[in-house]
């Protein structure tokens, strides 16, 4: 009996050749594997580049999520976060207005406060460099992730000063690395289409990335996936990033987030399957040679798939949050956030190791 192997079939053996060689994987690759049917094989693999980067061991830290302002500019097809100026909901805290937030949820071995929020032109950019400066004064052992590169783009043209001065600006207020968000997709069709013209563009957001890794700053990288950007966008974003990794080396982790519908209550139709998450975050993996880490972000994927990810290439599952609004706002189902305990068993119950870690993934504790 002759065995007869497709063309996908041999397609995918010769990328699997190449993955277990360390080879690097192509754009034509990429496309290749999100076009394959055989998740698990794609799955298999991405697992395997897992194991052999960072063993059994998943990674997550004890955060808070803060948003000092909900007021922006930009009008993002995606977003139900922001508000006008005077809009019902519509809100700008002062400092003293989030530590009498932070003060009823703030605990010992609290490590990290990820703050984003809206692009709010009504306030001066010093507004922002104050509130950071109160919060490391008030807080000196928690590291302030804040402010995505779309965000500081947007302090350039309010300020008039160049990425580098607003980025050192803020460093030295205490600011110690910056998320992800704001990358969306990378791609200019893209931008266009989901109204985000006046928000950075994909070179903006690959140079301030850039310019913070040059002054000495670790970051984060995110993609916002699942709405009207084509396979191969999604591939060529992955690999700006590895380009620019590559470049600088700066880049600690990425995170692929599915777009999140309007309304909780949404059907099976408006959101991104399980399939489609499972195969980006292991598609993620294989392209992305030269960042350690793949989150599996609970908020967006609910608990359960993010067991399932962390076999499918992950090896982060993020943090504690305490109450996350962003993807919420949009029809998340996910818990707004974690104890610790929840997170070590949610590691657990998938056969991994939880390990406690510190923003720049420095460990703390590893729950054997």
């Amino acid at each position: 009996m002759n065995i007869v192997i497709s063309g996908d079939d041999q397609r995918l053996a010769e990328i699997a050749e190449k993955v277990q060689h360390g080879e690097r994987l192509t754009l034509a690759d990429g496309k290749f594997l999100y076009e394959s049917e055989d998740l698990l094989k794609i799955g298999q693999m991405a697992n395997e580049v897992n194991l052999r980067k960072n063993g059994k061991k998943v990674y997550f830290v004890d955060n808070m999520s803060l948003y000092f302002t909900n007021v922006c500019e930009e009008h993002c097809a995606f977003c139900h976060f922001r508000r006008d100026e005077g809009q019902p909901g519509a809100y700008t805290l002062t400092p003293e207005e989030m530590f009498e937030y932070i003060d009823k949820h703030y605990h010992p071995g609290l490590r990290e406060f990820h703050i984003t929020g809206g692009h709010n032109p009504n306030v001066p950019f010093e507004y922002y460099v104050n509130s950071i400066k109160q919060l490391k004064l008030r807080y000196p052992n928690v590291t302030i992730k804040a402010h995505t590169a779309a965000e500081i783009e947007f302090f350039s043209r309010l300020s008039g000063q160049t990425f580098e001065q607003v980025l050192k600006t803020l460093m030295e207020a205490g600011l110690g690395t910056m998320p992800g968000g704001g990358a969306e997709i990378l791609s200019e069709r893209y931008r266009k289409k989901m109204h985000l013209v006046d928000k950075a563009s994909t070179d903006q957001w690959l140079d301030v990335h850039r310019t913070a890794h040059k002054l000495g700053m670790k970051t984060h990288a995110t993609m916002l996936f699942g709405s009207i950007e084509t396979y191969e966008e999604r591939i060529r974003h992955l690999m700006y990033l590895r380009e620019l990794q590559d470049e600088t080396g700066g880049f600690m982790v990425f995170i692929p987030n599915a777009v999140q519908p309007a309304s909780v209550d949404a059907g099976l139709k408006r959101r991104v399957s399980a399939y489609d998450n499972l195969k980006t975050i292991a598609i993620s993996r294989l392209m992305l040679d030269n960042i350690q880490h793949v989150k599996a972000y609970f908020i967006n994927l609910g608990t359960q798939l993010t067991q399932l990810a962390f076999t499918f290439g992950a090896s982060d599952a993020h943090g504690t949050i305490i109450q996350e609004r962003i993807s919420h706002s949009a029809g998340a189902t996910s818990p707004e956030g974690l104890t610790r305990e929840e997170l070590v068993f949610l590691i657990r119950g998938a056969g991994r190791i939880p390990v406690e870690r510190d923003t720049f993934y420095n460990e703390i504790k590893v729950y054997e």
